[in-house]
């Protein structure tokens, strides 16, 4: 037998094998192949589209993050600036109540003051009063009889002073 020519009943055998094998495939196992590499087709197509849209998806609600995110910072930088100028309207508001207080209790001490002022200068004058008549008594050797007149004569020497 030689191995490089068949022989031509087993060439005619493969040949009719191969046939039957080809018709079989042919006829029902290529078209359940062909179906399952066009759905496997279909499915990757549609898995591409679905990821490509999926994309266009994120880029859109990346770019509205983005936008929200800025609008943010916006929003924060206005409050920011918004509280600064609340901190100084009451910063402003409390040195000017301070103020206030700080001239009326000034005013109140003034008029205090005056009040003490005149308290003191009263007693003064008493005083001086009482002494000039311990004085006057001293000097004239007798007590004036009437202590309204008195009073008048001391008050208009004072005044003289």
């Amino acid at each position: 037998m030689n191995l490089l020519t068949p022989d031509p009943g087993l060439l005619f055998w493969m040949v009719l094998s191969f046939a039957v094998v080809f018709f079989l495939l042919a006829r029902w196992g290529f078209p359940v192949i062909v179906k399952a590499i066009n759905e496997r087709k279909e499915f990757i197509e549609m898995s591409l589209l679905s990821a490509k849209h999926a994309n266009e998806k994120l880029a859109s609600i990346q770019a509205e993050s983005e936008k929200l995110l800025s609008d943010a910072k916006t929003q924060q930088k206005a409050i920011i600036a918004e509280a600064l100028q609340e901190k100084q309207k009451i910063v402003q508001a409390a040195q000017e109540e301070a103020q206030t207080s700080a001239n009326q209790m000034i005013d109140e001490a003034k008029l205090s003051i005056q009040a003490e002022k005149e308290r003191a200068l009263q007693e003064v004058r008493s005083e001086v009063a009482s002494l000039a008549l311990d004085i006057a008594e001293k000097v004239i050797g007798e007590r004036m009889k009437d202590a309204a007149l008195q009073k008048q004569t001391i008050e208009k020497m004072i005044d003289e002073l």
